[in-house]
């Protein structure tokens, strides 16, 4: 069961052109989201274009518009999206994500839950069809349900962590409207799920790519284990540990030597993704992280096929904790002059400094450049994303390690990390001890005044905030801040640019039910803190 990009590309080609036969031909019976049996008699080489409907319903969930991606980062304290002179207020929908001052009502990013649904409905409806013998497999048949069950309790991992109380829904056949899970349960399901499928998982990391084989499994159980403190009440530091060792004895993944190669339009050959969600800018389209964050002008800088939108861009508080030499500034963003790839003209000057949510230049704001545009880009990148990587692996073990009193292992790990990272500039900057990891946050947090200055407390008295900088730094603009400030406390208890917590600041680290899902679902409550 091999799926690498080209095949994706082949499988979303093929996609494309089954639904216009269907549409043009067909006026009849239009079926698009499921495998006719007489239509389809499935040999072994046919397994992955069974499985590929549901990581290709990942696209839009991770980086599609209002996604994974904008909710993890624009509710955390690196990226805003202020009112631009070329719009981007939208009714306030920025400004409530970087106050956490929205409601049921107003809530508008409801991508993840519907995406996360539309692939466990796929993984039902497929693993229904297997199960019923209307997609006969004879050799493998284990295997197949394993790696469905496994993608679907990764999109479960989602929902868990940003809806908290859901319903779980496995079988496809069943009509009644489900009932609502409480987070524990949901915990419990998804961590039930990984244990029982790991096993039957494939352990060919060069074979799976885009898969979530047994090490993407084991990184996932790494990943629930870390936040268990925040979902369950209880933490397990060391099943965290246990799952990170099992990914670094496969030997199967290391650090890349060249950081930015983690996220270009070829990073598919990278060797330290382990799982990621591929896109194509053809076949399969969604990456439109550039779209959002460049300024229209910037369409000159890289031969653009597309006009930009000019909206997100870095806190300068984010900005300014980076360490002198830390070569990931540069390669996370976007700053000074860009000139025109055609005539070297100035196009637009990137400045760090962003005077308030409420009125901004085109030019406030360093931009997203983790992912490299390459000439000539069109509308959707050609950049996979990376959801886990060994770099994750290696600082979810320090963090554990960290929590339970084994800073200096833990500073070993970090130490790791950082070198490629200061290795062109002062390697010697690489280093990091224990006692530094305990110390506080660099980050000055507080309020930001329309002259620059900040009015706060800043980030000295967070239990192991030097940790947390190290986590800003190397995953950047790669949905991880959210969930790590919940961990840390800050989520709910710091000032950042313009945002400060409030009496529901404590509620606001899950988001609330879509309000047209409680209005179609009786069994469903709201979440704490919300109304209906």
């Amino acid at each position: 069961m091999i799926i690498n990009k080209k095949s994706i590309q082949w499988l979303l080609t093929a996609g494309i052109l089954s639904t216009g036969l269907y549409s043009c031909l067909d006026l009849e019976e239009e079926v698009f989201s499921e495998v006719v049996a007489s239509n389809f008699q499935p040999t072994e080489k046919d397994i992955p274009s069974i499985i590929a409907p549901v990581y290709g319903s990942f696209r839009s969930l991770m980086m599609g518009w209002q996604g994974y991606l904008d909710t993890q980062e624009e509710s955390a304290d690196a990226i805003i999206t202020p009112a631009r002179p070329n719009g981007w207020y939208d009714g306030g929908t920025y400004l409530r994500m970087h106050q956490h001052n929205w409601t049921s009502l107003q809530w508008q990013p409801t991508n993840i839950w519907q995406s996360a649904y539309r692939s466990i409905t796929t993984a039902n409806r497929v693993m229904s069809q297997i199960e019923d013998g209307e997609i006969p497999i004879t050799n493998g048949k284990d295997e197949v349900i394993a790696e469905l069950r496994a993608a679907r309790a990764f999109a479960y991992y989602l929902l868990l962590d940003n809806h908290g109380n859901v319903p779980i829904v496995t079988d496809f056949k069943d009509v009644s409207l489900p009932e609502q899970k409480s987070r524990s349960e949901v915990y419990d399901f998804v961590v039930s799920e990984l244990e029982e499928t790991m096993p039957l998982l494939s352990e060919d990391a060069s074979a799976t790519y885009g898969q979530l084989n047994k090490w993407g499994v084991q990184t996932l159980l790494a990943k629930i284990y870390l936040n268990a403190i925040v979902y369950t009440g209880t933490p397990e530091w060391e099943k965290c540990i246990a799952a990170c060792d099992a990914v670094i004895a496969s030997a199967n993944y290391e650090l890349d030597d060249n950081y930015s190669e983690i996220f270009n339009w070829e990073n598919h050959t990278s060797p330290e993704i382990i799982f990621a969600v591929p896109y194509d800018e053809i076949y399969g389209t969604g990456n439109l992280v550039h779209m959002k964050t460049l300024d229209p002008l910037s369409r000159f800088v890289y031969n653009m096929q597309a006009g930009p939108w000019g909206g997100n861009c870095a806190v300068p508080q984010f900005i300014d904790t980076y360490e002198e030499g830390d070569t990931r500034l540069q390669d996370t963003w976007i700053m000074g002059p860009q000139y025109n790839a055609s005539t070297g003209e100035e196009m637009i000057n990137y400045q760090k400094e962003v005077p308030s949510m409420d009125g901004t230049a085109s030019n406030d704001g360093f931009r997203i450049g983790k992912y490299a545009i390459k000439d000539g880009a069109t509308g959707s990148l050609d950049n996979d994303y990376p959801m886990f990587r060994f770099a994750d692996v290696l600082m979810m073990k320090a963090e554990a390690l960290l929590r339970t009193g084994n800073a200096d292992q833990a500073a070993l790990l970090v130490t790791q990390v950082r070198e490629r990272a200061f290795r062109n500039t002062d390697p010697s900057q690489a280093q990091v001890t224990g006692a530094e990891l305990m110390q506080g946050s660099s980050y000055n947090y507080g309020i930001q005044q329309e002259d620059g200055t900040i009015e706060g407390s800043g980030g000295a008295d967070i239990p192991y905030g030097r940790f947390l900088d190290e986590l800003g730094w190397e995953f950047a603009v790669e949905a991880h801040r959210r969930q790590d400030l919940i961990r840390f406390g800050v989520f709910q208890t710091k000032s950042w640019f313009n945002h400060s917590p409030h009496a529901q600041a404590e509620t606001r680290t899950i988001f609330p039910i879509p309000n047209d899902e409680i209005n179609k679902n009786p069994n469903l409550s709201q979440n704490p803190g919300y109304s209906n």
